[in-house]
């Protein structure tokens, strides 16, 4: 049993498409152990976005990720973190293969709809940034 964070972004939210997401991750296999929307303040998503710090996207990411709500859960099951990483499509949308997240509902590399841990070591990172051991249930 494999633990992964996964949000929707702000503009997954704006475009109400938040019960179709969790609903793909529920087809292929995966439980929500933990959810809640929240809206992180600019400070907030620096943190979460720490490890790109030095990129030329920080900035700009983290201004999305504080520019509206966004619903943050964690999915377990078997192989949950490649599970989530494929049903969510490429980062550029243009490169996701029909079927996915992103390639159906995404309109840019910055405004994809979806986060998912890239590793458990991400994940590791990730679950406990937002979620305490008592707000996750299996």
């Amino acid at each position: 049993m494999e633990r992964t964070l996964s949000i929707v972004k702000p503009d997954g939210v704006r475009k109400n498409i938040i019960g179709e997401v969790i609903g793909r991750f529920e087809k292929i296999g995966l439980k929500v152990a933990g959810l809640k929307m929240a809206s992180l303040s600019k400070k907030e998503a620096e943190g979460f976005y720490a490890v790109h710090r030095n990129r030329p996207f920080f900035e700009s990411l983290t201004g999305f990720m504080s520019s509206g709500p966004v619903v943050l859960m964690v999915l377990s099951g078997d192989d949950a973190i490649r599970k989530v990483r494929e049903i969510m499509g490429a980062t550029d949308p243009k490169n996701a293969k029909a079927g996915t997240i992103r390639k159906d509902f995404a309109d840019s590399i910055e405004a994809n709809i979806v986060h998912g841990s890239d590793g458990p070591d991400t994940a590791a990172f990730e679950i406990p940034y937002f979620f305490s051991a008592l707000e996750i249930f299996e």
